[in-house]
């Protein structure tokens, strides 16, 4: 990465920080701040996981850890399944239909902002410091989040930043981490993550890899980590982009890489050449416990930097709704890959949901388009099932016509029922870009390798003038009624609806 000039950032609607979010999200009545004293040992988890059976959960702050110091603490599943949570940390109102809210991260996300240094001295990240044999990571409120995970994990809502070693800019990714000693963490990486390839490149050089580890961060940070951008831009950019101002970060103490200077708790480490330690197994996105116990990256951590009473940021892996991740890669993939589908010059294009309850939102993608040639619906979901924002996992990629809202799965599934020959609308890929987190292939050597089903769940091209007719409302009669809804009797606002004659 190259020096980058000292300078404020531009204004912006998105919270400073972890505070600044977790302020407003209180104001809107989706915080519970729990008081009793709780445990590191499933406790924490299993509360956060029952508590989160309901969609629309409020985030957990637990103020009083065992084994960890008076005023430390930790926020579990800040976004959870709340667009009005993830609308707040992108500097959005509360209260957007999720396809709006997409839409809106969309277009943020097409105007990257690169981040600024600023002077390390003052700066809330650096209010506290440890260095060498003082790094105790242990104090931190780390946790052990399923009965079988393999130790506490302290890093799972988390922003890992490494230096490509070729082009010189910051990766942010969000892996899991195991500790594993006072001043040790495993860091967990899947085939062809960036920081993975980084390390690896780094050793092919017998050259050890610099490594930061932001544990306490706000949820753009977390946003922007968990996405897959193109290897060749630093997510600190889109970081900026969703807040709409410049992410401000300051040089490190003990490694050349530079940190967010308004984190929690940030690490600087080391890897090795060579160093590895088993880890896992952990309880992930999938619903099921990650690969058995096997070798991952071991951080060598050199300096310990945090704020007064740090907050620990946590996030449960586990079914829908949950899961942490859910719903922000519903929001935040969908629109990924719909701007890879506007980069590629893919016309038509409506509307793009990756659904939640798939895996974590990792493993279904629904297109919606307006079919405009031969050909066209084929071609979107070849391309949204590769592109860079949406290849990872993947398994079930569905195009809809734009009659079909594609975050309705009841539309979607009718679509499927009604538009979709199976015998000749389904297409499948092989030997994609998987994950070893996958529980369908065995034995988990083969799990790096997936597959991807492309089903076309629009009505045939060439019959499109023939093909049955929609029932659907009159556009005036909608409007009247729904302009009446309270006087006939209603509660609330009329449903929206995608689709009317005009």
């Amino acid at each position: 990465m190259e020096e980058m000039s000292v300078a404020p950032g531009a204004p912006g609607s998105g919270p400073r920080d972890l505070r600044d979010w977790i302020a407003r999200v209180e104001a809107i009545g989706q915080l519970k701040r729990i008081s009793e004293e709780v445990g590191r040992d499933e406790e924490m988890g299993a509360i956060t996981y029952m508590a989160h059976q309901e969609i629309g959960a409020p985030a957990l702050l637990f103020e009083r850890i065992k084994g960890s110091p008076k005023g430390f603490r930790s926020l579990w599943n800040p976004l959870g399944s709340s667009v009005d949570r993830f609308a707040l940390a992108i500097g959005e109102p509360a209260g957007l239909p999720v396809m709006e809210l997409i839409q809106r991260c969309k277009t943020k996300f097409a105007s990257p902002i690169p981040p600024v240094v600023v002077e390390g001295e003052g700066t809330p990240v650096n209010e506290n410091h440890l260095r060498d044999d003082k790094v105790d990571i242990r104090n931190f409120p780390a946790a052990r989040h399923w009965p079988r995970d393999g130790g506490e994990y302290i890093g799972t809502c988390d922003a890992i930043i490494t230096r490509d070693p070729d082009g010189g800019w910051l990766n942010v990714g969000c892996y899991r981490q195991m500790v594993q000693g006072k001043n040790e963490v495993g860091l967990y990486l899947s085939p062809g993550k960036d920081a993975r390839l980084h390390i690896e490149r780094y050793w092919s050089r017998n050259e050890p890899c610099e490594v930061v580890c932001c544990w306490g961060i706000d949820p753009a940070l977390f946003i922007a980590a968990s996405q897959t951008f193109p290897k060749t831009v630093s997510e600190l950019d889109f970081v900026g982009a969703m807040l709409g101002r410049a992410v401000e970060i300051v040089k490190g103490e003990a490694t050349s890489l530079y940190y967010p200077a308004r984190a929690e708790i940030v690490v600087e480490g080391v890897i090795p050449p060579n160093s590895q330690k088993l880890e896992g197994p952990f309880g992930e996105f999938t619903g099921y416990y990650g690969r058995p116990e096997d070798y991952a990256f071991l951080v060598q951590i050199k300096a310990v930097h945090h704020r007064d009473n740090p907050i620990l940021t946590q996030a449960l892996m586990a079914g829908y709704p949950a899961n942490e991740c859910a719903l922000l890669y519903s929001v935040a993939r969908s629109a990924r890959i719909w701007n890879d589908l506007d980069r590629l010059g893919v016309p038509g294009i409506k509307g793009v949901y990756a659904h939640p309850a798939a895996a974590g939102g990792f493993a279904m993608t629904i297109v919606s388009l307006e079919q405009r040639y031969a050909g066209h619906a084929p071609q979107a979901l070849a391309l949204a099932a590769q592109c860079p924002g949406g290849a990872y996992f993947t398994k079930w990629i569905i195009a809809v016509d734009d009659d079909v809202d594609p975050s309705n799965i009841n539309q979607v599934l009718w679509a499927m029922s009604t538009r979709c020959n199976p015998a000749e609308d389904i297409d499948v890929l092989r030997q994609t870009w998987s994950t070893w987190l996958d529980p369908t292939q065995n034995p988990p050597e083969e799990r790096p390798y997936g597959s991807k089903a492309l089903i076309n769940a629009c009505m045939e091209h060439r019959y499109l003038k023939q093909f049955s007719r929609r029932t659907k409302l009159r556009r005036p009669v909608y409007e009247s009624v729904a302009a009446r809804w309270q006087r006939l009797g209603f509660t609330g606002t009329p449903p929206k609806l995608w689709a009317l004659e005009d």
